[in-house]
């Protein structure tokens, strides 16, 4: 039987689509199975500062088709310092919070395995649009975001084909580009740029243009991570100027952050969230929730931030082969 009576959940980070999922199945999973589950608002600073109240079924009601996370997030360097870490561990005593279900990414499990060397019990819940956590193949809010792009390709193909223009999209993930490649494919673009490959502006960008061009093409699109150096509005100016084509940059920024999350990242969520609750029940202690392999599971919190990912090499070539 495990040893935890009280949860206290908090989301951290940049928020993400189908946080509120994972919220909801914490608090009903945990309700079913006789928990008391603590809401703590505006993440780390929430739990330093006390901003904390229990959760019923119907507080949870409503909100799984919800855009962000009803919770609130919230950046802390207090929380960062010794003294605040202290302050964090002294509330939780205050609550009676005998575990921690974190839903966020790596930044995020790193102040969770700060408090956790307190003696706090922590779970983590991989949440965030940029699918750039090492130990899970899958993050909360990651297609979503794909989705928002893709509509937003969609809607500026319309205009670009029109004016007989180059598009330039920079897409968030920040140092990762899970999210660019994906829309590359999707979006039928002539180059995707990406952090994890170098790239040559003529090889890789202005010719498959101009071949394009002497095809016949109307429109062009250039897909471009935000964590390139260069960036879109660069990329575009040099586009123009080599190719004669005129080229628009388009950010599409936290746009992509919101929206009422898909089908997919409301059941991952869910079950990620029940995982959480099914893991305490365990008696296991600072773990991560994953899914690997098709596989829900979940790791050890130290060996799951050691963990690394990169971006399937056959996805990269695949997007170079059919943007010809």
């Amino acid at each position: 039987m495990s040893t935890v009576r009280t949860i206290g959940v908090l989301t951290s980070g940049g928020d993400a689509p189908g946080m509120n999922a994972a919220i909801r199945a914490v608090v009903r999973t945990g309700l079913y199975y006789g928990f008391k589950v603590l809401g703590i608002r505006k993440g780390y600073n929430g739990l330093i500062n006390g901003d904390i109240e229990e959760l019923t079924a119907r507080s949870v009601g409503d909100i799984i088709h919800r855009g962000g996370t009803i919770l609130q997030t919230a950046r802390s360097p207090q929380f960062k310092t010794e003294e605040g870490l202290k302050k964090a561990m002294s509330m939780a005593k205050v609550f009676g919070i005998d575990a921690l279900v974190v839903i966020g990414g790596d930044g995020s499990y790193r102040g969770a395995r700060d408090i956790s060397k307190l003696g706090l019990n922590v779970i983590g819940i991989p949440g965030t649009i940029d699918n750039d956590i090492g130990c899970t193949d899958y993050t909360i809010g990651y297609d979503t975001a794909m989705n928002t792009v893709q509509d937003a390709i969609d809607k500026i193909r319309d205009t670009a084909y029109s004016h007989e223009r180059c598009s330039v999209l920079e897409v968030m993930g920040r140092h990762a580009g899970y999210i660019a490649v994906n829309v590359g494919i999707s979006g039928g673009a002539e180059a995707v740029v990406l952090p994890e490959k170098p790239y040559d502006m003529d090889t890789d960008i202005i010719k498959p243009i101009i071949e394009g061009r002497n095809r016949g093409k109307k429109h062009y699109l250039v897909i471009v991570a935000e964590g390139v150096e260069g960036k879109a509005i660069e990329i575009a100016k040099e586009i123009t100027e080599k190719t004669g084509i005129e080229a628009r940059a388009t950010i599409l920024g936290h746009i992509q952050r919101g929206g009422s999350p898909t089908v997919y990242d409301r059941v991952m969520a869910s079950q990620m969230g029940a995982k959480a609750i099914e893991v305490l029940r365990e008696n296991k202690r600072n773990r991560i929730i994953v899914f690997k392999d098709n596989q829900l599971g979940d790791m050890d919190l130290d060996e799951a931030l050691e963990a690394k990912k990169t971006i399937s090499e056959d996805l990269i070539q695949l997007s170079r082969i059919l943007s010809l």
